[in-house]
């Protein structure tokens, strides 16, 4: 049993305006780690607080925040941007 990796729209505006070095470098962590792994909470760091059930991944200077689901296999990666900015919602 594998996870699926989709991107909310957020997440996705971002990744179209990154320069395109940024953006393989994100993208190829994302199908290395986490694209039909079996265990999605292995890499990356669960937040605190009421950001609780999302989980965080780190990539050079930018972070990932993903909720994971279980029950569906799939890891909605909800926002990708630089760490000083990512945590500001």
């Amino acid at each position: 049993m594998t996870y699926r990796v989709r991107y909310s729209p957020l997440a996705a505006k971002f990744l179209r305006k990154l320069d395109p070095h940024a953006k393989s470098i994100v993208m190829k962590w994302v199908d290395t780690h986490l694209e039909g792994c079996t265990n999605p909470r292995a890499c990356g760091k669960g937040l605190t607080g009421d950001r609780s059930t999302e989980w965080r991944y780190r990539v050079g200077i930018y972070r990932l925040i993903a909720d994971i689901r279980d029950d569906l296999l799939l890891i909605q990666i909800a926002d990708v941007n630089r760490r000083d900015k990512v945590y500001r919602s």
